[in-house]
């Protein structure tokens, strides 16, 4: 199941720096990949998770194959991208595309990259909620142009066709909520809301999931006691929106170590983690994924599957006849499966279980599912 997260950015926030962290980062882990070609500007990358080691450690496990993300550079995204500048029509179309959007901020010093405010080259001083700000009101533009086609189009057959008169409404109110500066994701709506389907039908920009990324200089790559960082979490959380700090330089240079110089790395910043993999993992749990896993001699895996899946939709994932032909599934918890070294000390403490049609998957679940 593919994930797409979208980058963007103003010009010099360190945008294109994190991207190529982040292809360094598929290069490294390419071999297990089952894709051939990926766009220039994509790059799929898997998500860290310990688990899966373990798993493949208890069951001699030939191969580990991860969860994956895949992040699109999104270029072109400046002052006036709405009205076709920068790369204006082409990144807008790029960003449709995808499920979520990380939004690169800029947050901080450096006396030899300018600071593009406003789309011109004057240096500005550091602004990361005007920043932010920018890219916020050219996505709401571009949304309203596009709702205001529909509404045109809609308010029109309504005249002749009033069952139609309802969603023309509701595109009104919408259209009135983005004129106010306000993205369709905080527009309220309900089952049954005649602008559902125009939701559905138009991918609106500010309806999508938004992650802002702090990027920090490496002199402080927790973004501790950084001013802008703090206005910039201030800014997302108003919003709904999720924050994260990384110093895009810091994993451009771990992105070429092996595990354990990236560990010694890490350890020389003071910092047990990735910020790239917690960048990743967030982007994975804003879109309500999870995984669960399978293990065996062949291989520990991880599969992704929305939160709320049921066992037959989560079988499907691995194979569309599991789904077709499920009869149940054998579950039991990854705590339980290492505690009792695996699925027969598991069965024998009670903790390995049936489940049916109505079970809702966990994540990280280890099953084996039964099917005709």
């Amino acid at each position: 199941m593919g994930l797409s997260v979208g980058i963007v950015g103003l010009p010099n926030v360190g945008k294109s720096t994190l991207f190529n962290a982040l292809t360094k980062k598929q290069q490294a882990a390419a071999e297990n990949y089952p894709f051939c070609t990926i766009e220039p500007n994509s790059a799929i990358v898997e998500v860290a998770d310990a688990r899966l080691e373990k798993l493949a450690e208890m069951e001699k496990s030939e191969q580990i194959i991860r969860a994956t993300v895949e992040f699109t550079d999104i270029a072109g995204l400046v002052k006036g991208a709405s009205k076709g500048e920068g790369l204006g029509n082409k990144f807008l179309a790029n960003i449709r595309e995808c499920d979520a959007i990380l939004h690169v901020v800029r947050c901080f010093e450096n006396d030899d990259i300018i600071h593009v405010q406003e789309g011109g080259n004057k240096s500005a001083p550091i602004d990361p909620v005007g920043d932010a700000e920018v890219i916020e009101t050219e996505l709401i533009l571009a949304d309203m142009e596009q709702l205001q086609k529909r509404y045109d189009r809609v308010k029109k057959e309504a005249q002749a066709k009033p069952p139609l008169r309802p969603e023309a409404e509701a595109c009104a109110a919408l259209l009135k909520h983005l004129e106010d500066g306000h993205p369709v994701r905080s527009f309220p709506r309900k089952d049954g809301d005649p602008i559902l389907p125009v939701l559905k039908d138009l991918h609106f920009l500010t309806d999508k999931k938004v992650i802002y990324c702090a990027n920090v200089a490496d002199d402080n790559v927790t973004g501790e006691g950084n001013a802008h960082v703090a206005a910039l979490r201030d800014y997302a959380t108003k919003n709904g929106c999720e924050t994260v700090v990384i110093c895009a330089q810091m994993e451009a240079d771990l992105a070429g170590l092996s595990d354990a110089e990236a560990k010694e790395f890490l350890e020389s910043y003071g910092v047990t983690e990735s910020s790239l993999d917690r960048t990743i993992k967030l982007a994975y749990d804003t879109l309500g994924l999870a995984s669960f896993l399978t293990a065996g001699p062949k291989e520990s895996r991880a599969w992704t599957f929305h939160k709320g899946w049921k066992a037959p939709k989560c079988a499907g994932v691995i194979h569309t006849d599991f789904e077709k032909g499920f009869i149940r599934a054998q579950v039991v918890a990854y705590e339980d499966f290492v505690k009792y070294g695996g699925q027969s000390g598991a069965r024998d403490h009670g903790v390995l279980r049936p489940e049916g049609k109505e079970y809702e998957m966990k994540d990280g679940d280890v099953v084996e599912f039964m099917f005709n």
